[in-house]
């Protein structure tokens, strides 16, 4: 199966999860798996979330900005995947100058 995020239509959600600003993103979900191809302006954040249910696995495609998974926080950027496990909390914040943009995968239980 393919999924072509060129063909999804991209929705704003505004403090998404209690972050800053809005989320930009172009989403998939079959009942199974939730993808989304995503951006977060300059300035813009995910709240802290925590996966109860799931893990996510984030794979940033541009930009730069910083992950926080259960209170440590680690730089992200172009190539870099952030992976936060089952029954962990974590928030995804672009501190950069240029738009951050990554592909996530949550796969539901």
């Amino acid at each position: 199966m393919t999924v072509d995020f060129q063909n999804i239509e991209e929705k704003s959600f505004p403090n998404f999860k209690g972050g800053e600003k809005s989320l930009e993103a172009k989403m998939f979900f079959d009942g199974k798996c939730r993808m989304l191809s995503a951006r977060l302006e300059p300035g813009a954040s995910i709240g802290l979330h925590t996966h109860d249910t799931s893990c996510e696995v984030i794979l940033v495609q541009s930009g730069s900005g910083v992950a926080i998974c259960d209170g440590i926080e680690e730089p992200v950027s172009a190539g870099t995947v952030h992976y936060c496990p089952k029954g962990h909390s974590h928030t995804l914040i672009n501190n950069g100058t240029a738009p951050l943009c990554f592909l996530g995968i949550v796969p539901e239980q």
